[in-house]
């Protein structure tokens, strides 16, 4: 049974709506600080203090201030429409793939401790690193996103791939892969530490749950721990924000 409820997760919509929701909030609550028509990548954005308030991560807030729920709140939340746009874009192209090889649960736990071990990466860079000149190869004083998930993701199909030895997913991680990367070196503005975190992290959670075996219930009771404690983390956000920042 748990794993029949498993099999009806729905990880993409799942994740497409909660980002969504979130994202929309996240403009209505910036009101007259909303920024409609912004430069490159910051069109319809929201204010950086509404972002802060919902669990913006980075070394700022990790370090600086002691918000480390911030590492599984960032992942849901979003900079601007095109930010939002590519990400989502991003999970519905990997997540099924993902969710059918190594199953939705599995896949939701990669989703959810890869965006930590992205954050964290990027936050820790942002605080040793953060001083150095070149923009790629020092971590963020404040990020946010799903794509240090989505790179978990990525993560986990790679480790598949060596695992099991299947030259057509070989091709495709590859080919995302290669492409993300050089996506990431181009683009100002890219955290590409959080990247690296995220498929690290997706990499090494997949090893540890061993894809080539059958999901078990406790995967999915893990998997709804995980996903609990994500939004617990945006809602305790915006709470403590509440009354930090006013």
């Amino acid at each position: 049974m748990l794993r029949q409820v498993g099999a009806d997760l729905g990880f993409v919509p799942l994740v497409m709506g909660a980002s969504g929701t979130i994202f929309v909030l996240t403009l209505l609550a910036s009101g007259n600080e909303l920024e409609i028509a912004g430069g490159g990548m910051n069109i319809l954005s929201p204010s950086s203090r509404v972002l802060l308030l919902f669990g913006m991560s980075g070394a700022v807030p990790v370090y600086g201030y002691g918000w480390w729920w911030t590492l599984f709140s960032a992942s849901w939340l979003h900079g601007g429409l095109i930010h939002i746009a590519f990400n989502m874009m991003f999970i519905r192209q990997m997540g099924p793939a993902t969710a059918e090889i190594i199953g939705p649960s599995r896949t939701v736990i990669v989703y959810v401790v890869s965006g930590v071990t992205g954050f964290f990466l990027s936050s820790t860079a942002g605080l040793l690193l953060g001083r150095i000149p070149i923009p790629v190869l020092h971590g963020a004083y404040f990020t946010m996103g799903a794509s240090a998930s989505a790179f978990g993701l990525l993560g986990a199909l790679v480790h598949y791939v060596r695992t099991s030895g299947s030259s057509h997913i070989r091709a495709a991680a590859t080919q995302y892969a290669v492409g993300a990367a050089v996506f990431g070196l181009i683009l100002p503005g890219i955290d590409n530490y959080a990247h690296a975190g995220g498929f690290v992290g997706g990499y090494l959670v997949s090893a540890f749950m061993n894809p080539l075996t059958r999901e078990r219930g406790d995967h999915l009771l893990v998997a709804i721990g995980c996903l609990v404690v994500s939004f617990l983390a945006v809602a305790f956000s915006v709470l403590h924000g509440l009354r930090i920042l006013g």
